[in-house]
């Protein structure tokens, strides 16, 4: 069993104060608590202005890529992009960036030694609008794949298997060290 942390969103309570925001990027500052930028937070407070409605959303994975889809929802008779509520910092939106770096930021759950009791954010939020949540999960076991693998697997989605198949057989039939 493996331990899964989360910090649950509540939209209907949050008024937008941006505690979370200040106490992530006080707790991420270098040296610890030295500073605040909220540009620097990995949690970021978006405002919805036809709605009136404040939305709190962590950073997630960095991708490489933008993403293909700009899809567009519907809710509640407001129309939003995917872009809205996504999590990940890519090359389309500087949000989840270092200002200074630029380099991807993504939630950590204030992990440290020794550990918090809950992310920073959440014990700040004074609308408890962010929930800490714990749960168990079954853990499947994962092959890890060692360096040569995720260097072919790296060269297959680069190239395509074809060419890395066409590639090892001309340098199977090498003589002497030397490819033909």
């Amino acid at each position: 069993m493996k331990k899964v942390k989360t910090i649950k969103i509540d939209v209907d309570l949050c008024n937008g104060c941006r505690a979370c925001e200040v106490a992530c990027s006080a707790f991420h500052a270098e040296p610890k608590y030295s500073s605040t930028n909220p540009e620097k937070s990995n949690i970021r407070v978006l405002f919805d202005v036809k709605r009136n409605l404040y939305i709190p959303v962590m950073a997630g994975e960095y991708t490489d890529a933008e993403c293909m889809g700009r899809d567009q929802y519907i809710i509640d008779g407001t129309e939003y992009d995917e872009c809205t509520f996504c999590r990940a910092s890519c090359p389309a939106r500087d949000v989840f960036k270092d200002p200074d770096s630029g380099l991807p930021l993504k939630c950590d759950m204030c992990e440290e030694e020794p550990p918090l009791e809950e992310p920073l954010c959440v014990k700040w939020c004074i609308t408890d609008a962010l929930t800490y949540v714990e749960r168990e999960e079954e853990e499947e076991e994962e092959e890890k794949l060692d360096d040569v693998e995720i260097g072919l697997e790296a060269l297959a989605n680069k190239h395509g298997m074809k060419k890395i198949t066409d590639t090892l057989a001309r340098l199977s039939m090498s003589k002497k060290g030397e490819y033909v």
